[in-house]
């Protein structure tokens, strides 16, 4: 049953409960933005009044050649001040990154029943989660999203339990993602003056998790939010966004010829490039040196936006803080502790737009 768009109650069941989700919502056709979907002003986003992002991407073939040493400084840089850049030459075919926007597209064109069997407390697999927004049960003002999260144990049980529209391509993208992501840490590593062996590596990014987003066309995109302002709790993200834009990332503190510190630049989409961004867990055992930096999605008008991230976080069991290599140089910026707290924390906090990296620093 199609809902009253003016009655709160009636939109929420329909959109979350019964997970028909915003793309659901916009079918039935809106002349404007129902009241909760309306942001705040302090949380919208001024387009006009941002920047691109003017750091050129990486070529992270180079980091296997006579250019390693240049090429791992880039990286250095990005993930100190930013904490987020774009890598070309990658690895990844263009077939393979054009192949997964369309299969996100067709995931989220299906009807809202092929969607809804994934959705909180129906999915037939934990592994498998389909939603919209962050927290909806908690949040002040919801965001302008649906997405289906799926979590990689191993092949198997992946290809037995993930969606059949898109599980083969989704798995072949956070494999070769992770292949990535490893060579990415060995720089960052190294950097820190700390053997990156696979151990250490392997603590960093014990768990793992495909999502795809879906942004469908908002008939006021200035009143919205696409993604709200947070940053990412794991240690690397790898994100491949289509060529719409609207990401915006925040700048942490002044950077030379980037931006100034509390400045919000977009990240341009660039074809065949792949975005890059440092997690909470990875500034935290690197004691500040990295940034993990606070970012959000605009929504847009003209056309649906789908961007598709992979998630690499330490297991929930594991113990993470700044290695003791760097606490003996610098002191602990940041206290120790289980990663399942440090989640539970960020749960609890994050529709509220509050930084969990508070929770983990030292005399916070």
């Amino acid at each position: 049953m199609a809902p009253n768009l003016d009655e709160d109650n009636s939109l929420f069941n329909f959109v979350v409960k019964d997970g028909c989700g915003v793309k659901g919502m916009v079918d039935l056709g809106l002349s404007k933005v129902p009241a909760p979907y309306v942001q705040p002003p302090k949380e919208r986003i001024d387009k006009q009044n941002s920047r691109m992002c003017p750091l050129q991407p990486i070529d992270l073939s180079k980091l296997d050649g006579p250019e390693h040493d240049r090429v791992a400084e880039e990286i250095v840089r990005a993930a100190s001040t930013l904490g987020f850049f774009q890598v070309v030459n990658h690895g990844m075919p263009i077939e393979l990154l054009e192949k997964l926007k369309d299969t996100a597209h067709m995931f989220f064109g299906q009807a809202p029943e092929k969607k809804a069997v994934y959705r909180k407390g129906a999915s037939p697999s934990p592994l498998v989660k389909y939603g919209t927004s962050f927290v909806p049960e908690k949040e002040k003002a919801l965001e302008w999203k649906d997405y289906i999260s799926m979590t990689y144990t191993d092949d198997v049980e992946a290809l037995q339990h993930w969606p059949q529209e898109c599980k083969e391509v989704l798995l072949e993208y956070l494999k070769t993602s992770v292949i990535m992501v490893r060579k990415l840490l060995e720089v960052l590593m190294e950097n820190l003056g700390v053997k990156p062996d696979n151990s250490k590596i392997d603590a960093l990014i014990g768990s793992k998790m495909v999502n795809m987003n879906f942004y469908p066309t908002c008939p006021d995109p200035e009143l919205t939010v696409g993604v709200g302002r947070h940053s990412d709790m794991g240690a690397l993200t790898v994100l491949l966004q289509d060529g719409i834009g609207g990401l915006y990332v925040k700048v942490e503190d002044d950077i030379e010829n980037v931006g100034k510190k509390g400045e919000w630049m977009e990240i341009p989409p660039i074809d065949g490039a792949i975005v890059i961004n440092v997690g909470d867990a990875l500034q935290i055992i690197s004691n500040g040196t990295y940034k993990s930096a606070e970012h959000r999605v605009r929504t847009t008008s003209t056309k649906s936006r789908v961007s598709i991230p992979v998630f690499t976080m330490p297991k929930p069991s594991e113990k993470i803080g700044p290695l003791p290599e760097l606490v003996e140089r610098d002191g602990a910026r940041f206290r120790e502790l289980v990663f399942q707290d440090y989640m539970n924390n960020f749960f609890s906090n994050a529709h509220d737009g509050k930084n969990s990296l508070h929770f983990a620093q030292v005399n916070n």
